[in-house]
């Protein structure tokens, strides 16, 4: 999986959600979303490179956030 590719869709995700008034929503909302329309594969690649501290060329903080928050857990995440 091409992690710049992600970081893009991830970002543009990121940005849609970023108008949301309320920071918390706007996480979770993120988080939905990844864990509705992203594969466990998707999803793990991206958790594991934050995890890691790679760089991730630009990452939305908000989304970085989001996946720490709420894809964390394997069940979440889709890796179990």
């Amino acid at each position: 999986m091409d992690i710049d590719n992600l970081v893009r869709m991830a970002n543009r995700i990121g940005d849609y959600f970023a108008a949301y008034p309320d920071r918390t929503e706007a996480e979770t909302s993120i988080a939905k979303h990844l864990a509705m329309y992203w594969t466990p594969q998707m999803r793990h690649e991206l958790l594991a490179c934050i995890a890691r501290g790679d760089d991730l060329h630009g990452l939305h903080a908000l989304v970085s956030d989001a996946v720490k928050k709420h894809l964390a857990r394997p069940e979440q995440a889709g890796t179990a």
